[in-house]
């Protein structure tokens, strides 16, 4: 099993030869076989190709419109918002196989993340007033979740969220864990076992986040003999990758934290563990923080 570290973790943006490529983390870097993830930039008019083969992908817009090209189909003007603190998302599903071109109307980013599959479904188009957000929490606890492949989505194995975390506030909090699968007694799946990529960026340049993952007594780490608990500084753009553990966020005073969860494992779900220590917070949650949502949303 892989010796995850602090440096291991989190993955920055870096120039290379691809110019478009503002961060990206194969599924060797990351030390599993499920997710692939891209954040990419195109200038407008600019086209940028790919091919899904075996895996599943899910294309996200960050920001800006993009026309989109496939075998599989067309879709045209997708993504309507300035930024990811402006507005719902639109996204795009696409199953394997299927050859696409994707061409900015204006300068535009889009996230990219693919899985292996083996089943053949449906392309589908995710507008903005498809997307059904959850205020989740209460008190400094608030946060806002956008569904954009949620549980029972059509696909094998992705599932994609956004998160927005107001200044002083947690997220991803009580911590949780997805690393085993695991039924209860009357069958109902407990807790997948699940990789997942945070994406983050920041509503000022300058902003930061803290995530602290650490195995419980029940992770495959632990059993591994490999016990993990490190704290990552997550900048504009970094990924941090949670392969087992809890994984708790802090955003600080000041600033709103966004990232874009995308996981994948052995049930396309969001089954969850709560750490025993800290799961009675909840039963203090009251009011929920007055700054989310940031924007018009479609509640759940």
């Amino acid at each position: 099993m892989q010796q995850y570290t602090s440096d291991s973790l989190i993955v920055h943006p870096e120039k290379t030869a691809d110019a478009g490529c503002i961060v990206d983390v194969t599924q060797k870097r990351a030390g599993w076989n499920t997710i692939h993830f891209q954040a990419r930039h195109l200038s407008a008019d600019q086209t940028w190709s790919g091919i899904t083969n075996h895996c599943e992908f899910a294309l996200i817009v960050l920001s800006g419109t993009l026309d989109i090209h496939s075998t599989r189909g067309n879709w045209e003007e997708v993504g309507q918002r300035s930024n990811v603190f402006a507005g719902l998302p639109e996204a795009l599903y696409l199953p394997c196989n299927t050859q696409f071109d994707v061409k900015a109307k204006i300068d535009s980013e889009f996230a990219l993340a693919w899985a292996p599959a083996s089943v053949d479904h449906e392309p589908c188009l995710i507008r903005s007033d498809s997307i059904k957000t959850e205020l989740r929490g209460g008190g400094q606890t608030s946060r806002q979740i956008n569904s954009i492949l949620p549980p029972g989505f059509p696909c094998e194995r992705l599932v994609v969220v956004e998160v927005y975390t107001p200044g002083g506030n947690w997220s991803s909090y009580p911590p949780h864990k997805h690393d085993v699968h695991k039924h209860g007694t009357d069958g109902q799946l407990m807790e997948a076992d699940l990789d997942e990529i945070y994406f983050y960026q920041f509503d000022r340049p300058e902003g930061y986040a803290l995530q602290r993952i650490y195995s419980g007594v029940t992770s495959p780490l632990t059993k591994a003999g490999n016990p993990i608990d490190v704290v990552l500084t997550a900048h504009h753009n970094d990924v941090v990758l949670v392969p087992e553990g809890y994984h708790p966020v802090s955003c600080p005073p000041g600033y709103t934290t966004y990232y874009l969860n995308l996981l994948a494992g052995s049930a396309q779900s969001l089954a969850a563990s709560d750490d025993p220590d800290y799961a009675w917070v909840k039963t203090t949650f009251k009011q929920k923080d007055p700054r989310v949502p940031l924007y018009p949303i479609n509640p759940l």
